[in-house]
This record gives structure tokens, sequence and C-alpha cells, in this order.
């Protein structure tokens, strides 16, 4: 529960002190989209067929603090920092930095509680380090969805 309280309190106070780029609506939208995607992701994956768990098998309190506190500012610090104005292949850096940083973190849950709070079936970590990048697309997708639908909106 240790790394779970400190990533929780360094993930959120990063995201909500440097975001220059979105605003409030954002967030919102953001922060919902990440919990709803990642529940159902858990649902399918880590609840039906046991591939993953957050601290013991089963629906725990505790582990609604890892998809509602932890993951959102995530995704909120990679749209806040993504080179927008930049050429492809920064894209594809940038991207490739998140996989590595993502799934470095995720190695790091894994470790025995206190630290770590993630367990793993039959899933593993490379999985995870292939399935990032499409991730970490659909979140910039849908932020340019939002995007889209603000400027539409104001207009």
């Amino acid at each position: 529960m240790i790394g779970l309280m400190i990533s929780i309190v360094l993930f959120n106070l990063v995201a909500f002190t440097v975001n220059k780029r979105l605003t409030k609506n954002q967030i919102v939208h953001i922060s919902m989209f990440t919990i709803a995607f990642q529940v159902l992701t858990d649902l399918i994956i880590g609840k039906k067929y046991d591939g993953y768990w957050y601290f013991e098998k089963g629906v725990e309190w505790r582990d609604l603090l890892a998809l509602y506190i932890v993951i959102p500012p995530v995704n909120i610090m990679f749209l806040n920092f993504y080179p927008f104005d930049q050429r492809l292949y920064k894209h594809l850096l940038y991207i490739l930095f998140w996989t590595i940083a993502i799934t470095l973190y995720e190695a790091v849950i894994l470790l025995p509680e206190p630290w770590g709070y993630f367990n793993q079936g039959w899933w593993h970590l490379w999985y995870s380090a292939l399935l990032y990048p499409f991730l970490l697309i659909i979140v910039l997708l849908y932020y340019k969805w939002i995007l889209k639908l603000e400027k539409s909106a104001n207009s």
C-alpha cells in the first residue's frame, strides 16, 4: 500500500502543478474516459480471465484508488507534455518514452506489498509494453476529439 500512496501523491502533485495545456473541462473528460476505459479493461482481462489484479483477486475497495486516483493523472501528464507541434518522429519518440516509463512503473508495482500492489496471473509485463502505445494513442485521439467538440461548441 506504500507504493500506491506514494504514486497517488506524486502523480497528482505533478499532474496538477505542471499542467499548462489542459482546461478543467478537458481534465474531467480525460479522467472520466480513463476511468471508464480502465474499468472496462480490468473487468475483461482482470476479473473475467484472471489476467491480473490489484492487491488480491476479486473486487476490493482499495482497487478503486488505483483506478480513480493513480491512472487519470498519468494521462493528464502525457497530454500536457505531448509535442503536438513537432514532427512525427518526435511524436513516436514521446510515445516510446511513455511506454517505457509506464512499463517500468508496472514492474515496480509488481514488487511484493507494501511497495507493490499489482499481481499477474497469465498476463506478462511484455504484453503491457506492447499494448501501452495503442492505449496512449487512444487517449491522444480522444483528447483531439474533445478539442474538436469544444471548437464546434464555441463556433
